[in-house]
This record gives C-alpha cells, structure tokens and sequence, in this order.
C-alpha cells in the first residue's frame, strides 16, 4: 500500500513520504475541524435542519477535498466557507427573507459560473481588473463582518433603539463563557497549539455544562454514535428556478466573487509555501485545483450547504511537510470519521461558536496591512467595502458600494484609463441593483 500511495501521488517527485502526507493531513483537519460546528450553527439559524446541515457539511468537504487529492494531487483541503456561510444564512436568508431552498439553488448556479470561469480565460481577466485594494478589503470586511455575528452571537453586542447597537449584559453566564472561550482560543494561538480554536470551543462547551449553561450529554451516546446523521432532508432541496425568478444578480455575482479571490488567494499562499510555484509565479496543478473548487460549489448546493472553498488551514498541513494530494486525502477521511460525533454538534452551543468566529474575523482582517490608504481614491473605496459590509449586514451591499465609488472616483479625479471594463460592467451592474431596491 505504502509503494502505490508513494507512487500515485509522486511523494518521491516532491521530497515528501507518506508517513509525512498523513502526520499533514491530520494537522490539517484539526486546524480547520472548528468548521464542523460552525457551520451547522449558522445553517440552523437559517432555518436549516442542524443534524442534516452537520451531515452535509462533512460529506461535501470531504467529497472535495478526495477529488482535490486524487485528481489535482494539490496539498488543499476545503469545506464550506467562513464568509460565504455568514453571506448565506445572514443576508440571503435573513436579510432578503428567502427559503434556505432558494439561496442553495444560488449557490449551485454561482458554482457553475465558476466552473465556466475556471475553464476559460475569464477566470485571469477578472481577477486581473479588480484592484488588489478592493480585492483586500472584500476579506477584510467579510472578517468584520463574521466578528460582528460573533459579537452578537456572544451577547457581548446587543441592539439598542437608540443607538442601534450597545454593549450587552457581560455578567450573563453565556456571555462570560464566550469571553473565556476567545481568551483561551487567543492564548493558544499564542503559543502556537494546532486546532487552537477546535480546542477552545471544546473546552468552553465543557465549561458550559459544568456551570449549567448548557445541556449535559446522556452518557457516551451524547458524545459519540455510530447512528451517523443523514444529508437527506437537504439533499436536492435546491430550487434553481426560484433562484432565476427572484433575479438574485448581486446574490450570484457576491457568492461567485468572494469564492473565486477567496480560492485563488488561498491556492496561491498555499502553493508558494509548498514550493510548488515556479520562478515565473505558475503553481503546478493551478487549473485543476479552481475546477475541483467550482465542482465542489455546485456539490455544496445539491447536498445542502454554502460553497466548499478553498482554507487557508492547509498551510498549517504544509508547514508540517504536507506537499501532495495524500494530505488532502487524509483530512478527507478524518472529516468522514467525525461523522460519528454528530451528538456532539447538538451540544455545541452558541457560546462555544461565538468566540471562533470573532477569532476568524481577526485573523481575515490582517489583510488590512496591504490596503494602500494614502491615495484617497484608491483608500476611500476600500474603506467604504470595508465599513459597509458589516453596518448594512450585507456583503453584497458592501461589494457594491466598494466598486461603484471606485469607479466614479477614478472618473471624476481624471484617472478613469485605471478603471477596467470589467470594473465598469460590475459597478453599473450594481448600480441597477441598488437603485431598483
């Protein structure tokens, strides 16, 4: 088994064993393991059944992230995304007000966009015409905005009549468990402890049967069952049409856009960590990685899930020796065997949840370090990406606001040879939007 696994994903091309691609892939999967609970908490807040939304998660995942191993042979795991499940549930669900069945019908049309884009030379056009500014301060805001539904979820951020927003009771049991579950999560971040935030939500949710606040397992059986829940009630409950009908332009267009930068910023660092970019920048199985990313988004949507992505993670499996498929493959497996912690994901409670994505969004808005500033109309459009994504609950909406100033900058200050078509098509296509609402 050992000389065909060596053989079939080239350990020996790549410097690497298989004993490393494993130990990698393992790191791998509880680095990102957190995802697991996360997302089937967002997904229930969407009305979304929580035990099928856990089993769609996994299956989709972990699908992906073999098809990315066996046929890419890239050292990239994936799973539903930070940032495009807050879209999915907060915005698309909650704030338009449609059916969970209908922003899954978006999600797999966005994903067949994407596989379009991926196959052609659309996908380097697009990429090429938005500014790096925008293209930092989407993650940044996408950050905020996670750390703002985190902050809520915590009650550390509560609504106000009056001012909107205030700070919430601290003393509340819930609350206090969420504040030790950031602190814990941050200091073993800080010393550098792998699944740092998988971790700390776990050892928050234990705090919180112990002091009442949350509900007590019934033995083992509430930990751990073979009885592995099903995708069923979610599988194929897509409503593609609805989707068209609704004419979810913005919709489409944000979940397309924040999955294809997200991907390529992804499968980028990663890949240059590994050592698989040439001297002229090209990443060995670059194609084929964004193909296995656009076929994991339209999977997502049949199974019942926001789009599989691309996760940064994978560089904690690299930095670990990780450099082929293998280690795909085995955070794949180990997503599979989590399955039979279902129980456990009922117990999960929005405390334990709350931290880690305030945690995410401190990580996501580092990016804020490449954002250029000192030109205004270049910084203002970032800044109103940024800033609006959170205020107006909405990615999309933020989006919108970041590309129609950048272009109507760059126009009015004499500048508008640095507005791309494509800059132009999307700006308009937004305009239309906004003003039709």
């Amino acid at each position: 088994m050992t000389d065909l696994l060596r053989r079939y994903f080239q350990l020996d091309k790549y410097g690497t064993t298989v004993r490393t691609e494993i130990v990698a892939g393992m790191t791998t999967f509880v680095t990102m393991a957190y995802i697991i609970f996360v997302n089937p908490a967002m997904l229930a807040d969407a009305g979304m059944p929580r035990e099928a939304a856990f089993a769609a998660t996994i299956w989709a995942a972990a699908i992906t992230m073999f098809f990315m191993g066996l046929w890419a042979n890239m050292p990239v795991a994936l799973a539903p995304g930070m940032g495009i499940n807050a879209f999915f549930a907060y915005t698309v669900v909650l704030g338009m007000g449609l059916p969970w069945q209908t922003a899954l019908g978006a999600v797999f049309i966005s994903g067949i966009v994407f596989l379009v884009l991926s196959l052609t030379r659309l996908r380097e056009v697009i990429i090429r015409s938005v500014p790096m500014n925008l293209k930092l301060a989407i993650s940044v805001g996408v950050g905020v905005f996670i750390a703002f539904i985190g902050l809520k979820g915590a009650g550390i951020v509560v609504a106000d009549p009056v001012t909107l927003v205030t700070l919430g009771h601290l003393g509340h049991a819930p609350t206090l468990l969420s504040l030790f579950g950031l602190l814990l999560m941050a200091a073993l971040m800080t010393l550098r402890i792998r699944g740092a935030i998988l971790i700390g939500m776990l050892i928050t949710t234990v705090a919180g049967i112990l002091v009442g606040a949350g509900p007590v397992p019934d033995g083992i059986g509430g930990i751990v069952s073979l009885d592995v829940p099903s995708f069923m009630p979610t599988f194929l409950k897509l409503d593609v049409m609805a989707a068209i009908e609704y004419g979810l332009i913005s919709v489409l267009f944000t979940m397309t856009m924040v999955d294809l930068f997200d991907s390529m910023g992804t499968l980028i660092g990663v890949s240059r960590k590994a050592g698989l970019m040439d001297s002229r920048g090209e990443i060995r199985g670059l194609g084929k990685a964004l193909i296995v990313d656009s076929c994991g988004t339209i999977l997502s949507g049949l199974m019942g899930t926001p789009a599989v992505t691309s996760y940064v993670e994978s560089s904690a499996g690299v930095a670990d020796g990780g450099r082929t498929g293998l280690m795909a493959v085995t955070a794949g497996v180990l997503f599979l065997v989590s399955l039979v912690f279902a129980p456990l994901a009922g117990i999960v409670q929005s405390y334990s949840t709350a931290p880690a994505l305030i945690m995410v969004g401190a990580l996501m808005i580092q990016d804020i370090r490449g954002i250029t500033f000192d030109d205004v109309s270049e910084g203002l459009p970032a800044f109103l990406t940024v800033i609006t994504i959170p205020l107006t609950y909405s990615i999309a909406t933020g989006f919108g606001i970041g590309f129609i100033s950048y272009v109507l900058l760059k126009t009015i200050t004499g500048r508008i040879r640095e507005v791309s078509a494509v800059m132009w098509v999307v700006a308009f296509c937004f305009g239309i939007n906004f003003a039709l609402r």
